[in-house]
């Protein structure tokens, strides 16, 4: 218990017990049964579509945009997936306690909730709509599956997502902006105009698109 306000109190952590103990009251059985999990956890991205025709080649690409949540996702339904001029050339698998996508490995809207598109008239134009929760530990497996088919030279990548107001920090009262309304952040290497203005500090952004 602190002895006055501000006093830093380090509690008792079992951390380390508890690791041990794991590592001593782990059965072949629960190995087994963990590196099931693990795998059924994996991350499958299937293309039907490669530049050039073959499945090694990296896809050439020099925009990518990625929708990334519900609400993103219903936005670019809405607003630019709405023609004829998209076609769907790819799909992302996976499992999680929120995300069951079919085992099937049609590529179809119905089939999963992460899919890619093509723009037909510019091939190297792609677009992600990724409805579905990735969890925290395949996150990473997710970036490294999707960009590892990619070409990254004079590739530029786009996110959108969105978040609660009543997460947003401000000095204003969240009742009184006009919502929805738009932020960016951007890298160094981005040159160009951005179209809205940026997230403010401390204005953070989570899960998969800060991934």
């Amino acid at each position: 218990m602190a002895t006055f306000f501000g006093e830093v109190v380090v509690a008792p952590s079992r951390a380390g017990l508890d690791e041990e103990e794991e590592a001593r009251e782990e059965t072949p059985e629960d190995r087994e049964i963990r590196r099931e999990i693990e795998k059924k956890r994996e991350i499958d991205v299937l293309w039907t579509w490669k530049s050039g025709g073959c499945a090694e080649e990296p896809l050439v690409c020099s925009r990518f945009i990625v929708a990334i949540g519900r609400n993103a996702a219903a936005f670019l339904s809405s607003f630019i997936l709405d023609s004829v001029c998209w076609e769907v050339v790819g799909v992302v698998k996976l499992w999680n306690e929120w995300c069951r996508t079919s085992s099937t490995t049609n590529v179809l809207p119905t089939d999963s909730f992460c899919l890619f598109y093509r723009l037909i008239s510019d091939p190297t134009v792609l677009l992600c709509q990724c409805s579905c929760y990735v969890a925290e530990d395949q996150q990473f497996q997710w970036l490294e599956k999707v960009f590892g088919s990619m070409q990254k030279k004079g590739l530029q990548v786009t996110i959108l997502s969105t978040c609660p107001v009543a997460d947003y920090k401000t000095q204003e009262s969240t009742l009184t902006l006009a919502s929805p309304f738009l932020k960016a952040l951007k890298t160094k290497e981005f040159q160009e105009q951005v179209c809205c203005p940026l997230l403010e500090q401390p204005n953070i952004v989570r899960d998969l698109p800060a991934a």
